[in-house]
C-alpha cells in the first residue's frame, strides 16, 4: 500500500477515442447449404444451422448447427408488410404477423411522425406519409445482425450484400437470375438519422440512383441501420417468380441450390409468394438467394490517459519494508551515496485514497534525485 500520494491535475489527464474495424465475411453457403440434414419429406433437406420457432415470425442463422455448444448467432431473418398493404381484398398468409413484424421494426428504427403514426421504411430516404411515394417499401426483408458481428456499429460504405434476384431454381439450375450487389455506396452523402441512429441507402451499384424504379442502373432498394446492425431490403429486389405458395424446399441433387414446390403460380412474380407463403418459407427462399455478405464493424474504444509525473525529489525512497535493514538502506553502501529506488507499479486512487486500478511496468525503472520520469498509464473502457 502506498505511503505517499500525488494528486493528478487537469493537465495530467487526457481522454481519447479510437475506432477499431474488423472485416466480417459471411458466405452464402453459411445461410444455406453448409449444414444440410435430411428433412421429413422425400428428397427434402433442412439447414441444421438455421433455427425456426413455433411462432413462425423469424429465423435465426448460426455459423454451426445451432444445437452445438460452439455455435455463434449470426443474424435473424424475417419478412413484413406495412399498413399501406390491403390485406382485406388480398388474402395474406400470416397477415397479422407480417404486419406486426413490419410495425415493430418501423417503430424502433423509423419512429413516429407528428401525428403519432409509425413511419414506414423508404428506400430514397425521404420520410413521407404518402402511400404513393415511389420509394416507399411496403414489403420488406429484415436482416438483424448479431451484436457479436456488428459490435458498436457497421462501418459506413462497407456493407455489401450479393444475392441472386431470382427465387426458385429448377433441378437443372435453370432460372437463377443475375447476381446483384447491394451496398451503401453513397454513404458519404446518402445517409439519414433516425431514433436508432444513422442509416444509409442501399443501391444496386455505385451509381446510386434514388428513388427506386427497377432493379437496374444503381437504384435504391433498401436501407442499412449502422448502429442497430439491421438491413432492410425491399421485396421488389426479387424479380423472378416464386412458386406460390411454397409447401416444401427441396435440394436439387446435382446443384447446391433450392427450388420451391407447391401449387402453380397463377400470376407470376414475388407478390404471389409473399401473400400465399408463411414468413418461414419466405425467409428460407431469401436465404437461398444470398451469395455473400461483407461489411466492417466498428468498435469504439474510449481511453483515459494519465500522465504520472515524478519530479527529481520525489519517490527516491521505497515504502517496501525490505528496503531497510538494520536501520540502513540496502541500496546505500556509503553515507555519500544518493538514495535510490526502482519503480515497478503505478496505482490510481480515488479522492479518498481507495485503490481503483493498478498498472505494472514491464521492468523496474531506476529512480534517483538526478532523474525525472513521466509514466503514461492508459485505462481502456
Amino acid at each position: 500500500m502506498a505511503r505517499t500520494f500525488k494528486s493528478l491535475l487537469g493537465d495530467d489527464i487526457v481522454n481519447t477515442r479510437t475506432l477499431l474495424h474488423e472485416a466480417i465475411p459471411i458466405t452464402g453457403t453459411i445461410s444455406s447449404g453448409t449444414y444440410m440434414v435430411a428433412g421429413t419429406g422425400a428428397d427434402s433437406m433442412t439447414d441444421a444451422n438455421v433455427k425456426t420457432f413455433s411462432h413462425g415470425m423469424f429465423q435465426s442463422v448460426y455459423d454451426y448447427p445451432y444445437l452445438s455448444s460452439s455455435a455463434n448467432h449470426i443474424f435473424d431473418l424475417t419478412f413484413g408488410i406495412s399498413t399501406h398493404v390491403d390485406t382485406a381484398s388480398i388474402t395474406y398468409a400470416q397477415a397479422s404477423k407480417k404486419r406486426n413484424m413490419y410495425d415493430q421494426m418501423a417503430q424502433v428504427l423509423m419512429g413516429y411522425d407528428v401525428s403519432g403514426n409509425i413511419r414506414n421504411f423508404d428506400s430514397d430516404g425521404e420520410i413521407t406519409t404518402s402511400a404513393t411515394d415511389s420509394g416507399l417499401m411496403n414489403h420488406c426483408f429484415f436482416m438483424n445482425f448479431s451484436r457479436l458481428l456488428s459490435k458498436d456499429e457497421i462501418k459506413k460504405n462497407s456493407f455489401r450484400l450479393q444475392l441472386f434476384t431470382s427465387s426458385s431454381v429448377s433441378g437443372s439450375g435453370a432460372g437463377r437470375g443475375k447476381l446483384e450487389t447491394l451496398g451503401d455506396y453513397k454513404s458519404a452523402n446518402e445517409y439519414r438519422s433516425s431514433p436508432a441512429g444513422d442509416y444509409g441507402l442501399l443501391f444496386t451499384s455505385s451509381l446510386g440512383v434514388a428513388p427506386a424504379s427497377d432493379v437496374s442502373n444503381g437504384d435504391a432498394v433498401g436501407v442499412v441501420f449502422y448502429q442497430a446492425g439491421i438491413a432492410v431490403i425491399t421485396s421488389s429486389v426479387i424479380r423472378a417468380n416464386f412458386s406460390t405458395p411454397a409447401t416444401t424446399l427441396t435440394l436439387a441433387a446435382a446443384h447446391r441450390h433450392w427450388t420451391s414446390t407447391g401449387p402453380a403460380d397463377a400470376g407470376g412474380g414475388i407478390s404471389h409468394y409473399q401473400t400465399g407463403s408463411t414468413i418461414d418459407n419466405i425467409a428460407s427462399a431469401f436465404r437461398h438467394c444470398i451469395y455473400d455478405i461483407d461489411f466492417n464493424n466498428t468498435i469504439e474504444l474510449n481511453s483515459a490517459i494519465y500522465f504520472c509525473r515524478v519530479n527529481h525529489n520525489e519517490y527516491n525512497y521505497s515504502s517496501n519494508p525490505t528496503y531497510v535493514t538494520g536501520s540502513k538502506l540496502r541500496v546505500k553502501n556509503n553515507i555519500t551515496d544518493l538514495p535510490l529506488s526502482y519503480i515497478t507499479t503505478v496505482g490510481l486512487y480515488s479522492p479518498d485514497n481507495e485503490l481503483l486500478a493498478v498498472a505494472k511496468l514491464s521492468e523496474p525503472i531506476r529512480k534517483d534525485p538526478n532523474t525525472e520520469l513521466t509514466l503514461r498509464v492508459r485505462l481502456d473502457y
